[in-house]
């Protein structure tokens, strides 16, 4: 025996009805009669919403289509590559990027050097800095170079040759200069505020040697003894007041072919005699030089009114 809903019924809107079934008993072999008032609901989307969905969907894949497209196009740009991006190639030992580059923010970096046959070239509009750190991060060395100044911050300052030498080095105490020699070609010269040691002083060939101080007093001083000499000129000593050579353990002397004095005062006696030609020099107690009209004998003593 089969029980089958023969019809449903839905109230309108406001009522409540009760639903009503008829069962219909049938045998085998009978015909099961439907309805005539039978409602057919059909299930799916239909319509402007239909409409709307396939509409949604052809977006999503033109943007998918468009983000492929991209995609391609940016991997061409770039130049990317299982090797790495363009100009930038991913090695065993690091990264190495060929061709000029531009960075915008501050470069990190243990080691940087350019190809063997190349130089490297760091360039800016501002300044080129180079940062030393501490593994605390604070700076312990900097290398500034600006449009008009070179600045170098650190506890010491110092330039090597290629086997290893120390040419120059600098530090808050001193200025070490390790080369066989120092030349300043400048037309000035070198001006020093304080005092230079040094075992040798000498101009290059055919130009002069001036040691000169237009304010104060210039002094050498050595241990041993101070050497002065001109192979091919003369040695010229000026002085607006007085010059002095004094030796507390020893003897001035002066050995050469000639020994002039030009502007020696000549003694007096209270009658000058223009026509000598020939004198003598003569010292005072006070160790002033004068001359004396020269005779037969000494005549220092004829002569002495200037020691009065």
């Amino acid at each position: 025996m089969n029980l089958q809903p023969d019809s449903i019924s839905l109230a309108g809107p406001g009522h409540r009805q009760m639903v009503r079934e008829q069962y219909t008993t049938t045998t085998q072999g009978a015909s099961l009669e439907r309805p005539e008032n039978e409602y057919v609901y059909n299930i799916g989307i239909y319509g402007w919403r239909k409409r709307c969905l396939y509409l949604f969907v052809l977006l999503l894949l033109i943007i998918l289509v468009v983000n492929f497209a991209l995609t391609i196009w940016i991997l061409k740009v770039m130049w990317f590559s299982p090797a790495g991006m363009g100009h930038l190639r991913v090695t065993s030992e690091g990264l190495r990027l060929e061709g000029e580059s531009e960075f915008l923010y501050p470069l990190y970096a243990k080691e940087i050097h350019s190809r063997v046959d190349n130089s490297l070239l760091l360039h800016s509009s501002q300044n080129v800095t180079v940062n030393a750190r501490n593994s605390d991060g604070h700076i312990t060395g900097r290398l500034t170079v600006g449009p008009k100044v070179i600045e170098t911050y650190g506890q010491q300052f110092q330039i090597n040759s290629r086997n290893g030498k120390m040419l120059f080095s600098a530090n808050e105490d001193e200025v070490v200069v390790g080369t066989g020699k120092l030349r300043v070609t400048g037309p000035e010269g070198a001006w020093f505020e304080h005092s230079v040691e040094t075992p040798l002083v000498r101009a290059d060939t055919s130009k002069q040697l001036r040691l000169e101080s237009p304010t104060r007093s210039l002094s050498m001083d050595a241990p041993r003894g101070i050497h002065i000499k001109a192979q091919a000129g003369n040695i010229e000593v000026l002085s607006q007041k007085d010059i002095k050579f004094h030796s507390s353990d020893g003897q001035l002397v002066l050995d050469a072919e000639t020994v002039r004095l030009p502007s020696l005062p000549r003694g007096s006696k209270g009658t000058r005699d223009s026509s000598q030609e020939l004198y003598e020099i003569c010292v005072c107690p006070d160790g002033k030089l004068y001359l004396s009209v020269a005779g037969r004998r000494s005549t220092c003593q004829e002569y002495s009114r200037d020691c009065q």
